[in-house]
């Protein structure tokens, strides 16, 4: 028994290669530029979101407190996965040591999962918002979504460390190729030679909490908020608020969507082709999308970054003397009366 235990010892695998992309690895410098670009301008728009929600204090409300929660979000997320996304379409393979590896499973399950949740939770604030306005004061302020933001990180570094946890107490023993561009937890548990039936169970488990759960809420919320555009007066009212909930829905059904297609199996060994590609939709679509999706479509976002652009011109405007400074506020304020004689 004990000679078993030190060849087990001895053959345990303390390092990882990525696998990536291999069909298309000579392309490696055209989509290596595409999803720089894509990072780039995802991290953007996400910073901007979370730099006018702070600064302006018209945009400090519950709403926009969970908004820019769910920008941060992204940004670890997307960072956690696109750097060595990058690096792998430039060199191809890429090792990675056991502990890095269980480090960035474990970053990546942990922000998603604070990613779904807040999803749950913004689609109950709108509930509330658009379908009882006369509670919305009572029920949603600052120290709530403050408390909702600490619960949803909370919930998932709990979920996530347990899970980890129980993956970290595999053998490896076999090949050590994961089939994937990152930690995926499922390709790594396909390459453990201990039994890893339980594991799979749990990570069912989570995957059907996490996922579903909060994409019941979340459809739940969305049919009551469309019931209630359906009985607005106006037409223009409702094409409007259809349009904005439209333009959310997609995004939901893309992150959903692929997310159900990876996690929410009993089996993680099948179509692990497949859930590459859905990967990459979940890390670079969908997180390109949301800015531009939830905030920046939005009218008092544009009038922020207005006031916010006036306000560097006008420190500017200052260097040149107090007249120019002078003469930019007056132009300014023809400009928002619109009473300006020639």
């Amino acid at each position: 028994m004990e000679i078993n235990m030190e060849v087990r010892n001895e053959t345990t695998i303390q390092e990882f290669i990525l696998e990536g992309f291999p069909a298309i690895q000579y392309l490696g410098n055209i989509f290596f530029l595409m999803h720089l670009l894509a990072y780039l301008a995802s991290i953007t728009g996400n910073m901007v979101i979370i730099i006018i929600t702070w600064a302006d204090h018209r945009l400090q409300t519950p709403m926009y407190i969970l908004l820019s929660t769910f920008s941060f979000s992204e940004c670890c997320f997307i960072t956690t996965v696109i750097p060595k996304l990058l690096s792998i379409f430039l060199s191809g393979r890429q090792t990675i040591s056991f502990t890095s590896c269980l480090t960035q499973a474990f970053s990546f399950l942990f922000f998603g999962s604070i990613i779904f949740f807040l999803m749950a939770v913004m689609s109950l604030d709108r509930y509330l918002a658009i379908c009882k306005p006369l509670h919305y004061p009572a029920i949603m302020n600052l120290r709530v979504s403050f408390l909702l933001a600490f619960f949803c990180n909370a919930l998932s570094f709990i979920l996530i460390t347990g899970l980890v946890l129980k993956v970290s107490q595999l053998s490896f023993c076999g090949p050590n190729v994961i089939s994937h561009f990152f930690c995926d937890l499922g390709s790594l548990i396909h390459l453990s030679c201990s039994d890893t039936g339980s594991v799979e169970i749990y990570v069912l488990f989570l995957a059907l909490l996490v996922i579903l759960i909060s994409l019941i809420l979340t459809i739940i919320a969305y049919s009551n908020i469309a019931v209630t555009i359906v009985r607005l007066p106006s037409a223009k009212e409702r094409q409007k608020a259809f349009s904005t909930c439209s333009s959310h829905l997609i995004v939901l059904s893309l992150m959903y969507g692929s997310c159900v297609f990876i996690y929410v199996k009993p089996k993680q060994t099948n179509r692990l082709d497949s859930n590459r590609a859905a990967a990459l939709v979940n890390t670079v679509v969908t997180p390109l999308l949301n800015p531009v999706i939830y905030t920046l479509r939005n009218k008092q976002v544009h009038q922020a970054l207005r006031d916010a652009l006036s306000r560097v011109r006008l420190q500017k405007q200052s260097f040149g003397g107090p007249q120019q400074a002078l003469h930019f506020l007056e132009d300014n304020s023809c400009k928002r009366r619109k009473s300006c004689l020639p």
